[in-house]
C-alpha cells in the first residue's frame, strides 16, 4: 500500500549535480599535521575547555564541557598533544575568531576508554545526559543538540518520528552515501531514537532521484524485522529537505508560524544525527567525525570520513582543486556561506567543501529595483512575502519585517533564486535578524544594569530601615531601663538598701589626676636612665631643673582650687 504525500508551497528545482561525487565508495582522511578543533560547534551555550597546553589528550577524550541548558561537549578527534587553546578563525563567512583547542597528532590515534549503554535498559532521561556529554548534535545543517530534541513533549510520546534523507541541496551527497553504505547502523540509531521518544511510527523520507539509498534502507528494514518503521520516497524538489517542508509531506501536518512540531506529535531528525547516535550508544564513540562531500571545482568529487578540526585544504587536497579555485563554500550553492580562508577545519555543521572559481560562480548581475512581481512569494516554501520583508528590510524598519514573520525564513535561497531583479534577498534578511539580535542583546544588558541598580537602591534603603530600627529599638530599650531603675529608687524608704552615694566632683578630679600621676611615674620607671657621662657640667645642670620643674607640675596642680 503506497502511502499518500502531500505538497508543501513553493520551491524550486535546480540542478542538481549530485552523480559526480557518489560514484567512488566514503574514503578515509590522513591524519593532518594540526587539528583545529573549536569549542562552539553547536546551538547554545559555549562549552568550557577541559585542557591546557602541553596536555596529552586521547581520541575520544572530552576537552569541552557542556555549560548551560543548551549545550554539548566537544571532544579529541585523535590522540596528541595540545598545543594551545586561543581564538582560531571560525568557519564563518564573516572571519570572526572563536576559542579553540590545537592539537598536534601524535600518529597513535589511540582511543581513551569508551562507556557502552544498552539504550533498552536505560531510562530516557540517562540516555539524553550520555548523548550531551557524547557531543551528539543534529548534522543535517542546524546542529541543535539532539538531546534537547529527544524530549517527547507534554504527552511523554510522540505520533510520528521523521527521519530526513532527502538531501535537497545541489552538490551535497553524504547523506546519500551514508544510507547506501551504512543503512543498517542508521536504523539501529532510529529503533534507539523511537525508544526515547515513544513513537508510534517512524517515516524515513528520501527523495527519490536518490534510488540505490531508499533501496538499501528498505533492505535494512526488512532484514532488522522493525514493525511501524518504513522509508518514504518523495518527490525531488528543493527545498523537502527543510524539516517543516518534510513533514508536511510524509503527515500533511503545516506547522504554523511560531509553533513547534512537537505540538502537534512530530518531531524530525536528519539520518546522519541517527547514525552518530548508534555509534554514541552502541560503541561508546563520541561525535568526532562525520561525513562531508568535496565537490566543485575539483578533480574527484567524492564523501570522506573526516575527523573534526581537520583544515579544508587538507581535504580538499585528495580530491584535486583545479588550478583556478578561488573560494571554498561550506554547505552547497543555495544555502551555504563562503569560507574566509582555506584552512578553517571542519566542524559538526560542515556536510560539504563545495571549491568554487570565477567560471563556476560567476558575479551575480547588478542588483536592479524590485518590481514587485511576486515570483518570491510563490516559490517561498515558508508562503512568506518576501517582498515586504526585502522593502522594511532595505529601510531597516524592523518592527514590520518581524510582522511578516521574518524568524520563519528558512534562508533556503528560493527567493533570490527566482528573483528577475537579482536582488539578493536572503542578505538582506540575514541582515534584519543579526540587527535584531544585536538591538536585543544590548536591550538584555541594559535592562540588566537598571535591574542591578534598582536591587542596589533597595538594598540600601533596607539596611538604612534596618538600622533605623535598631536604633529605635535600643532607644526603647534605654528609655525603659531609665524608668525601671527611676520607680525602683522610692523603694529605699521601704527599708530597702539606698544606694551608695556618688563622690562629689573634687573628689573625682582629685581621684583623676593621682591616677594620672602615678602612670606617669610607673612610665618614667620603665624608661631606661640617661647617660649623661659625656655631657658638660652647665648642660647637666639645665636637665636637672627640667626634670625638677615638670615633677613640679602634678603636685601644683592638685593644690590649685577649682574655678
Amino acid at each position: 500500500m503506497l502511502r499518500k504525500l502531500f505538497k508543501f508551497h513553493g520551491g524550486v528545482k535546480p540542478q542538481t549535480n549530485k552523480t559526480q561525487s557518489t560514484t567512488e565508495p566514503i574514503a578515509s582522511v590522513p591524519l593532518p599535521d594540526r587539528l583545529v578543533i573549536p569549542l562552539h560547534q553547536a546551538v547554545g551555550g559555549h562549552p568550557r575547555p577541559l585542557v591546557q597546553p602541553g596536555d596529552h589528550v586521547l581520541k575520544g577524550q572530552r576537552i569541552g564541557g557542556a555549560d548551560g541548558n543548551l549545550s554539548s561537549a566537544v571532544h579529541a578527534s585523535t590522540s596528541g598533544i595540545v598545543r594551545d587553546v586561543a581564538q582560531a578563525v571560525m568557519p564563518h563567512t564573516s572571519g570572526l575568531t572563536t576559542l579553540s583547542v590545537i592539537i598536534e597528532p601524535d600518529g597513535e590515534d589511540r582511543w581513551c576508554e569508551l562507556e557502552k549503554v544498552n539504550y533498552r535498559s536505560t531510562p530516557p532521561d540517562e540516555l539524553r545526559d550520555f548523548l550531551r556529554d557524547a557531543g551528539v548534535v543534529g548534522l543535517g545543517g542546524a546542529v541543535f543538540p539532539s538531546y534537547a530534541k529527544l524530549k517527547p513533549g507534554k504527552e511523554g510520546k510522540l505520533k510520528t518520528l521523521v527521519i530526513n534523507g532527502a538531501e535537497c541541496e545541489p552538490f551535497i551527497t553524504c547523506d546519500d552515501m551514508l544510507m547506501r553504505e551504512r543503512a543498517s547502523d542508521m536504523l539501529k540509531g532510529i529503533v534507539a531514537m523511537r525508544y526515547m521518544l515513544q513513537a508510534e511510527e517512524v517515516l524515513i523520507g528520501i527523495e527519490d532521484n536518490k534510488p540505490e539509498a531508499v533501496a538499501s534502507v528498505q533492505a535494512a528494514i526488512k532484514a532488522s524485522g522493525e514493525t511501524g518503521i518504513e522509508a518514504v520516497a518523495i518527490p525531488t524538489r528543493y527545498p523537502a529537505g527543510g524539516a517543516k517542508q518534510l513533514i508536511r509531506v510524509l503527515t500533511g501536518i503545516e506547522v504554523p508560524h511560531g509553533r513547534r512540531s512537537t505540538d502537534f506529535g512530530v518531531q524530525c531528525f536528519n539520518v546522519g544525527t541517527a547514525f552518530s547516535i548508534f555509534e554514541a550508544l552502541e560503541h561508546g564513540r563520541p561525535l568526532i567525525s562525520r561525513l562531508v562531500t568535496v565537490a566543485g571545482n575539483v578533480t574527484a568529487p567524492r564523501n570522506y570520513d573526516v575527523l573534526i578540526g581537520t583544515p579544508m585544504d587538507h581535504l580538499v587536497r585528495l580530491a584535486g582543486p583545479r588550478p583556478d579555485t578561488d573560494r571554498y563554500i561550506m554547505g552547497g550553492p543555495m544555502m551555504g556561506v563562503r569560507m574566509p580562508g582555506f584552512d578553517v577545519p571542519v566542524v559538526k555543521a560542515t556536510n560539504c567543501v563545495l571549491v568554487g572559481s570565477a567560471t563556476m560562480f560567476p558575479a551575480p548581475p547588478p542588483e536592479m529595483p524590485c518590481i514587485r512581481c511576486g515570483e518570491c512569494a510563490k516559490a517561498c516554501p515558508a508562503d512568506l512575502a518576501p517582498f515586504e520583508m526585502y522593502w522594511f528590510s532595505r529601510s531597516k524598519n524592523f518592527g514590520k519585517a518581524q510582522e511578516y514573520h521574518l524568524f520563519d525564513c528558512i534562508e533556503c535561497g528560493c527567493c533570490s533564486f527566482v528573483c528577475p531583479s537579482h536582488i539578493p534577498l536572503v542578505d538582506y534578511f540575514r541582515f534584519s535578524k543579526s540587527e535584531i539580535w544585536s538591538r536585543e542583546r544590548e536591550k538584555e544588558s541594559a535592562d540588566g544594569a537598571r535591574d542591578r541598580f534598582e536591587f542596589k537602591n533597595f538594598r540600601q534603603e533596607r539596611e538604612k530601615q534596618e538600622k533605623a530600627e535598631k536604633l529605635a529599638a535600643k532607644a526603647a530599650a534605654t528609655r525603659e531601663k531609665v524608668a525601671t531603675e527611676g520607680a525602683a529608687t522610692p523603694a529605699a524608704a521601704d527599708g530597702e538598701a539606698a544606694p551608695k552615694p556618688k563622690p562629689s566632683g573634687d573628689d573625682a578630679k582629685r581621684a583623676l589626676i593621682e591616677a594620672a600621676m602615678e602612670k606617669a611615674r610607673q612610665q618614667k620607671a620603665q624608661v631606661a636612665p640617661k647617660n649623661t657621662d659625656h655631657l658638660a657640667p652647665d648642660v647637666e645642670a639645665d636637665i636637672a631643673a627640667i626634670d625638677a620643674r615638670r615633677n613640679a607640675a602634678p603636685a601644683r596642680a592638685a593644690d590649685t582650687p577649682d574655678a
